[in-house]
């Protein structure tokens, strides 16, 4: 970028700030002239070589991905906790009924629910998905909603899941623990 000259303006304030100074006083030079040697001419001096730059630092490893969550694996979880979980022993902070819905509209809601109540502070949530169609072995909602668990950002609020009792749902509900909410 090429240097502008100073505007008219610019000169005057300029030489308005600096009317009060002076110069510094400098020590004299000429006795010290007088007793040394005229410099040699010198050449000029080579720039140094180039060190080797070091290699850059190895990138951190990723993350560890957290296990996949599953009914009846509990990974990340002590056993007492999990067991309470299992068991259903665990006091239920909120309801999901997501029986009627589609799967685009169970999994927005989930989504939703799944955020409200992590945001809300609340531990342990019911989901209940439905059995599913008599005819067939098992419902879709059943089967997609341990997968949409393990999608971000949903994975990252829940600790562990696991089949409901027969009190809540049996096999047509899930547990769901959510992490605790850090304070900032």
């Amino acid at each position: 970028m090429a240097k502008r000259p100073p505007s008219r303006e610019e000169s005057e304030l300029w030489r308005t700030a600096m009317r009060d100074a002076r110069p510094l006083r400098r020590q004299r030079q000429a006795s010290k002239k007088a007793t040394t040697p005229p410099p040699t001419p010198v050449e000029p001096a080579k720039p140094p070589a180039r060190a080797k730059r070091p290699p850059p630092p190895a990138p951190a490893p990723p993350p560890a991905k957290p296990p996949e969550l599953a009914p009846g694996r509990s990974a990340g979880v002590d056993k007492r906790l999990a067991e309470r979980l299992k068991r259903g022993q665990l006091p239920i902070d909120g309801t999901l009924d997501l029986h009627g819905l589609t799967q685009e509209e169970a999994h927005r809601q989930l989504d939703g629910f799944l955020a409200f109540s992590a945001h809300g502070g609340r531990r342990c949530l019911l989901v209940i998905t439905g059995k599913g169609v008599w005819r067939s072995d098992s419902g879709i909602l059943r089967e997609m909603v341990p997968r949409w668990l393990n999608e971000a950002p949903n994975r990252a609020r829940v600790l562990a899941i696991a089949s409901a009792q027969p009190r809540h749902g049996g096999s047509g509900a899930l547990y769901v623990l959510l992490k605790r909410r850090r304070e900032p």
